[in-house]
């Protein structure tokens, strides 16, 4: 991986990873439907359905089961209006989430990416064929990363944002032009935009439904993944609630789902959180403090404790001491990136709707 800076400053990372160690990069339409593939060969019944409405039970009832109005299109072009009552839902239905809205679980603060898939010749595409590309500088957001990661046979080069949504296509003409010759003359063969969780939505189960992946808030601030964290609390979320069920002769409480899916998710992950948040507010709010993030990525022990925690999710340190060299460190360059009179300053903008009225600010 490539970390460029507002600068220019190009540092490679990911020198400390062990030969089976690396970072996957993902086709959706791929993973997705070979998750799709296993469920059903492990006895899920798909549907091939847009979900319509969620009617839940009266009262919060214990035991009256849930209604899911869907569309059924099963290779139609019309769909065809059909219910189905269950006793437990888990919403995996992303960021719009129709469950989440069925139990009124609150909104959140959430970025815009956009990302273009571009098909690049091949001689073009062997430069990426291992690796992925990150770049800094409020040109190309003022609060987040651009980025160039291979698909495969393309790659996806995009941006995003929270604070000025509304300039996002502004930030993706800048990524393209940061990265220049190495995706000219691509063809555009796919546009894709999506809203990102910010955070943890304020309600995440209730009776009988549990919100996971997206549709919970689970992203990560810093590097903005939530493909590790949708599958986990999937995963979590069901194993829980099946053995609550006790082969389905009981009914769980809230309570106890709560015990059983959201401490332990929130014991195993919310440290992660918490540091990735305070690593973005911390550098990705001026460039001459993302001028600082990229120099000391040049760092062994920087680059050994991000891998680790990127890995396997779990906030790694070489210790007490080395924290604390990092700590000095960090301090002495900022004050150095500050100082700088050639990094380039901040643009502002105006944008009080999106980025002063945010959720929990006063208008």
């Amino acid at each position: 991986m490539l970390m460029i800076s507002p600068t220019g400053i190009e540092v490679p990372i990911g020198q400390t990873l062990k030969p089976d160690e690396y970072i996957g990069m993902t086709r959706r339409e791929v993973v997705d439907a070979y998750l799709r593939d296993r469920a059903i060969e492990f006895g899920a019944v798909s549907i091939n359905g847009l979900v319509t409405d969620i009617i839940t039970p009266a009262d919060n009832s214990p035991t009256a089961p849930y209604t899911i109005k869907y569309s059924n299109y099963d290779g139609k072009k019309t769909g065809t209006p059909e219910e189905l009552e269950v006793d437990m839902v888990i919403g995996a239905d992303g960021a719009n989430s129709r469950v989440a809205k069925a139990i009124d679980a609150g909104e959140y603060n959430y970025a815009i990416a956009f990302q273009e898939r571009i098909k690049i010749d091949d001689e073009k595409m062997a430069f990426y064929e291992n690796l992925a590309e990150m770049y800094v500088g409020d040109d190309v957001s003022p609060d987040f990363y651009g980025w160039v990661f291979p698909k495969y046979d393309h790659v996806g080069v995009g941006t995003g944002t929270v604070v000025n949504r509304p300039a996002i296509k502004q930030y993706q003409t800048a990524i393209r032009e940061r990265a220049g010759k190495k995706i000219e003359g691509g063809k555009i063969i796919k546009v894709e935009a999506h809203p990102i969780p910010e955070h943890y939505r304020p309600k995440r189960v209730l009776n009988r439904v549990a919100l996971v992946g997206d549709a919970a808030g689970y992203v990560t601030k810093c590097s903005g993944e939530g493909i590790y964290f949708a599958a986990k609390s999937g995963r979590m979320a069901a194993e829980a609630m099946v053995k609550l069920s006790k082969g389905g002769s009981m009914l769980p409480t809230q309570m106890e789902i709560e015990d059983a899916y959201l401490s332990p998710y929130d014991r195993a992950y919310g440290p992660t959180y918490a540091v990735l948040d305070i690593l973005q507010q911390l550098f990705y709010r001026s460039n001459p403090a993302r001028e600082a993030f990229v120099a000391m990525c040049a760092s062994e022990y920087v680059q050994q404790v991000t891998f680790d925690s990127y890995l396997y999710k779990k906030v790694t340190s070489g210790g007490p001491l080395e924290d604390l060299k990092l700590l000095v460190g960090t301090v002495k360059n900022l004050m150095y990136q500050n100082s700088r009179s050639d990094v380039p300053k901040d643009r502002t903008f105006s944008n009080p709707v999106e980025s002063l009225a945010r959720l929990g600010t006063p208008k």
